[in-house]
Parts: structure tokens; sequence; C-alpha cells
């Protein structure tokens, strides 16, 4: 299939999230209050981990890495929807259109794939544990890191590269509050059929399986665990339980939004806020509230900084 070389739209104007004044006042209230109070929990479980000895294990290098990825996926979306939220005309370029999407699943891919590896050294340091240290040794850990930098790398510039030989003449209205593959593909002057195809490929399907996959592998972790003694099983279910509720909270949104048709949906907005905007945000919250040894370690950092 040939599409154009050229994009004659230098711009989008994104019509947001509601038209309501008074419902865009509300969410930007509450965009604020998540965005500046639980924000730092990210950089605080960061800090934590490092300055931490006792926070050495693989999870710990991991869930440093999750919080990195979350702080840096809520950079994507919020602050600009916040700026728009006070702007009468919601404008960006065609360029910055292109960049945010590649961000947002250069991210958001990693992110996925870091699930998987958490998922796999719980595995192993429940199921196989007499081998842990050393199938999870230091340079294991990194090299799993790397990968899933690199996977989202990938998975995001197929995105990219798909959109760009899609000619744009107009019209140039996207029915989102950011830049997206749904609705920009919508926008193209040409046949998408094939492209949307791929795209539902690389995204749906991609998201899909790790979610089946992640499922499957917590049930048998969760079914090895109810051998162990009740200490050791009352922290694995903890800890299990924690990831399979972010896993429903990452993966969800993502299999609603592009595992089907580019169409549009009632609730696809308010999937996407949560997607984008809240769910990064929240991460911080679960594992802080449902890890004792994080939680103790942040009150002697806290401690430590203020006597």
């Amino acid at each position: 299939m040939e599409y154009e070389n050229s994009t004659e739209v230098k711009e989008f104007i994104l019509l947001g999230l509601t038209q309501s004044r008074g419902i865009q006042l509300l969410v930007f209230v509450l965009i604020l209050i998540f965005y500046f109070i639980i924000l730092p929990g990210n950089f605080l479980i960061i800090f934590t981990i490092r300055s931490d000895p006792v926070l050495t294990a693989p999870l710990y290098f991991f869930l440093g890495n999750l919080a990195f990825l979350d702080a840096s996926y809520s950079f994507i979306v919020a602050p600009r929807m916040l700026v728009d939220f006070l702007s009468e005309k919601k404008v960006i370029s065609y360029r910055g259109c292109i960049t945010q999407l590649f961000f947002l699943h250069f991210l958001g891919g990693g992110e996925g794939l870091l699930l998987v590896v958490m998922a796999f050294d719980r595995y192993i340091a429940i199921c196989r544990p007499l081998h842990y240290s050393t199938v999870m040794n230091p340079r294991a850990c990194y090299a799993m890191v790397l990968i899933l930098w690199f996977g989202g790398f990938v998975h995001s510039i197929i995105q990219v590269a798909l959109i760009l030989r899609l000619p744009f003449c107009g019209p140039n209205q996207l029915d989102n509050f950011f830049c997206d593959v749904p609705q920009v593909i919508k926008l193209a002057c040409t046949d998408t059929f094939v492209v949307e195809l791929l795209m539902v490929f690389n995204s749906g399907l991609m998201t899909l399986l790790c979610f089946l996959g992640l499922l499957a592998s917590y049930a048998v972790i969760l079914c090895r665990v109810q051998g162990s003694s009740s200490e050791g099983k009352k922290k694995a279910m903890s800890t299990c339980t924690t990831h399979i509720i972010v896993i429903f909270l990452m993966f969800g949104p993502g299999i609603f939004i592009y595992t089907r048709p580019f169409r549009a949906f009632p609730a696809d907005k308010v999937v996407s806020l949560f997607h984008t905007v809240i769910f990064p945000l929240l991460n911080p919250v679960i594992y802080t509230l449902r890890n004792q040894e994080i939680k103790t370690s942040m009150k002697k950092l806290v401690f430590r900084h203020i006597s």
C-alpha cells in the first residue's frame, strides 16, 4: 500500500475531555490534586529504594523502575491537559502530536513489559527459590530492564512509522484531550483498514496476551503458595495481590481501547483519562499501602531528613 509522503495538516485541534466548563474546572482541580500530592510518591519510592540498603532485592529494583516509568508517563499528558483546561483554543502541532504519541506508547509498552518481568521475578522467588539468586542476579536484572526499554521503543516506533506514512489533509479536530492512535488514524484522508488492523495486532493483541499470560502466571504462583508456611504465605499473597491489582488497572483500559476497531464509544474519554492520568499516579499509593518494608523505609527516610 502506498501513501503520499506529505502532510498538509500542520496542527490538530483537541476538542478536550468535555465542553462543559463546570466539569472542566472540577476535573482540573481533581487532576491538580492528584498531580501535586500523589506524584511525589513515585519519587519517594525511588529515593527510598536507592537510599535504604535493606531494599536490595530484585523486587525493589524493579519497583523503583516502575515508579520511574510512572513518573515519566504522568508528564506526557497531564501537564498539557491542565494548561488546555485554561485555554480557549486547544491546539497541538503535528510534530508535537507524533512526539506525544511516541512517548505514550514507548513508556506504556515498557511498563507493560516490566510487569511481565516482575511476574517472572515472583515466579522464580516462590516456585524456584533455590535458583533465585542465580537466575535473578544483578546482571540479569539490568539486562531485563534494558530489554523492556528496547521492547517499548520497538512497539512505539512501529506505531509512529505507520502513522507517518498516512496523509492528513483535513479535518484536523481530534475528539480527545491528547494524541493517540485511534483518534489520529481516523483523520487520515485515505483508507486505513490495513493500518488499523496492524495497530490492533501491535497494541491490542500484545496487551491482551500479556494480560492473560500475567493472570495465568499469578494463578500458578498463588496455587503454589497454598502449601507454604503461614508467614511466607501471607507475604507472598500480599505481594501477588498488589501486582494483580496493578495488572488490572494497567491492562484493562488498554484492552478496551486497542483491541477493537477504532470507532468512538461514549466511555472512551473516561477510560483514556484513567489510563493516561489517574493510573500512573495511583501506583505509589497501591504499593506503599500494601508493602510493609516500603512503608517502614519511607518513614525512616522522612524522619532522617526532618530531624
